[in-house]
């Protein structure tokens, strides 16, 4: 039997942050090109390099939004984080491996500040290994790659009010 592809009734922005030369940090844009493989109805698939200014500017105008980027917390390669940004503040130091002055949590803490916080923002962090120079995931990543995507899929169908 076939499975459906979901038909999102409310428009989703799927947002893959990055950097495929830093090795495990490549994870989130490894996630957005297999979710943009699917072809999703309703879904904008983008990628960004994790820049807080062009992260807010990426998600202007969008009501829900789901993005997912490595971390590096001290928790076991592969461990998955979920945050909901209008329910807890995004922890600084998950973002600590970042080459970026003005992170992810800055930027949603600003746009929460200046009224600009999408609706509904969703941030996976996938727990890296390696975020050296370099190109390739490390297994523990790679292995927790096809369970973020799952989650992301469930996620945009239940934020968007799912429709077959």
């Amino acid at each position: 039997m076939k499975s459906q592809v979901p038909n999102f009734k409310s428009p989703i922005l799927l947002i893959g942050i990055g950097n495929k030369f830093r090795s495990d940090d490549g994870v989130g844009l490894e996630i957005a090109y297999r979710l943009k493989t699917l072809h999703l109805p309703g879904t904008t698939v983008v990628e960004e390099t994790g820049e807080g200014g062009a992260l807010m500017e990426a998600w202007k105008g969008a009501d829900t939004v789901i993005l997912f980027d490595a971390v590096c917390s001290g928790a076991m390669p592969g461990t998955l984080h979920r945050f909901d940004a209008h329910e807890q503040s995004i922890p600084i130091k998950f973002f600590r491996c970042s080459t970026h002055a003005f992170s992810i949590p800055e930027a949603i803490e600003l746009a929460r500040a200046l009224h600009q916080l999408p609706a509904r923002l969703i941030v996976y962090g996938i727990e890296g290994k390696n975020f050296a120079a370099g190109v390739g995931l490390s297994l523990e990543v790679e292995e927790a790659i096809q369970e973020v995507v799952e989650r992301v899929l469930w996620e945009a169908q239940f934020l968007s009010g799912h429709s077959s």
